[in-house]
């Protein structure tokens, strides 16, 4: 008893001495987040209209802590850990991981740059995807189909390791790669990624290059890779694929209150040993957008996305995918936003199906990445939003 007592006592005190030393006065811990809620109709969902609740459509729904902690000489320790959550059912949006979106620690210096280590978003993404539909217009409604060329959130990399230069009249470079971790094979299922964007005025441009590996111990794209990315109706035939290699440009153009903006992106999905078709499937998409803010509360957006599928594996007509995607924002404070949105998709050509070779279909529409798992039976797919975001 008299030891319990003395270890109570010291563990009171020890708490006290770390309260009140000035060092831990220098760090901090934010809690953040985002609650996201719509009223949604799609026209055809595998056959069939629906009309039913989506949660994360303007902005992910989620929580996080951020941390940072000043070690002096513009050195800082930093953390961030993210979750994201289904707020229909209060469900992990990603079975068996507690922080899915992102995870990582690092050291960042105002001179020197960022350095990070964990489970992170990719330069590409970081860089290429706020110059894009899927940040102006939504990832929902507003990523190209089926984020075919993840620059939604989509992509997250295990095992990585970033830096990221500060900026330098106006440009800032970032780099990663992602250890495979295979005992006797390193390099199998690694990523790498690297990405370069400019700034100044008006102006903002970025390009990236993102390539993940397929570990390939099992079929499919192997859940031991460091890297995944989402799948759809237009790119289930292919995520056998021994590597996804994306490319992307984009850029903003600022007039007042008008932002415009224009975009390319190349994805192959490329063929090896184990994978189920033969030629290398390339998507190349085309976009353009526009957003004019009305009053500091009232913005509307517009875009238009053009994806085409290359002739390959017993293909004679490509698929094809156009996308028109609108937005409205009511902003009622700077947190809170009521919001609509609305996209058409029309699919054309043909595409694979989950069996791989040979098993040519009729490409599918999936608005953004709202429906990648609901593709339309028929060539057209129509999704309607009304909801409401809160960030904290």
């Amino acid at each position: 008893m008299k030891k319990a007592g003395l270890g109570l006592g010291t563990f009171i005190a020890t708490g006290a001495a770390l309260v009140a030393s000035p060092a831990f006065a220098q760090s901090s811990v934010t809690l953040y987040g985002a609650v996201d809620d719509a009223i949604t109709y799609v026209n055809n969902q595998n056959g069939h209209s629906n009309v039913y609740l989506r949660q994360g459509n303007l902005y992910a729904s989620k929580f996080g802590l951020q941390g940072k902690e000043d070690l002096g000489g513009g050195t800082f320790a930093i953390f961030d850990l993210q979750n994201g959550f289904d707020l229909n059912s209060g469900a992990l949006s990603s079975s068996g991981l507690i922080f899915n979106r992102q995870a990582y620690v690092g050291l960042q210096n105002q001179n020197l740059g960022t350095f990070t280590a964990g489970r992170q978003y990719t330069p590409y993404y970081l860089f290429v995807g706020p110059l894009t539909g899927s940040s102006w217009l939504t990832g929902a409604t507003g990523a190209h189909p089926g984020d075919i060329d993840g620059l939604d959130t989509t992509v997250r990399i295990n095992n990585s390791a970033t830096y990221t230069s500060p900026i330098f009249y106006g440009v800032q470079a970032s780099a990663m790669y992602a250890l495979g971790g295979i005992a006797g094979s390193t390099g199998k299922g690694q990523t790498w990624s690297a990405a370069l964007r400019y700034s100044a005025g008006p102006v903002s441009l970025a390009a990236a290059i993102l390539r993940m590996d397929n570990a390939q111990l099992t079929s499919g794209f192997d859940s031991s890779s460091t890297g995944s990315f989402g799948k759809s109706s237009l790119n289930t035939g292919y995520v056998s694929a021994s590597a996804v290699q994306h490319i992307a440009a984009a850029g903003n153009y600022t007039i007042g209150n008008l932002i415009v903006g224009a975009s390319y992106s190349n994805v192959q999905y490329i063929a090896g040993g184990k994978s189920i078709f033969h030629d290398t499937a390339i998507f190349n998409t085309w976009a353009a957008l526009a957003v004019y803010r009305f009053t500091p509360a009232f913005d509307v957006g517009g875009g238009f996305a053009y994806t085409l599928a290359s002739q390959a594996n017993g293909i004679t007509s490509g698929a094809r995918y156009q996308q028109y995607s609108l937005k409205e924002s009511y902003h009622l404070s700077k947190r809170t936003t009521l919001y609509a949105l609305q996209a058409y998709q029309h699919a054309g050509g043909q595409t694979l199906g989950a069996n791989g070779g040979g098993d040519i279909v009729n490409a599918s529409p999936a608005v953004g990445d709202s429906q990648n798992v609901t593709p339309s039976s028929t060539r057209s797919q129509f999704v309607g939003m009304a909801g409401i975001a809160l960030l904290f």
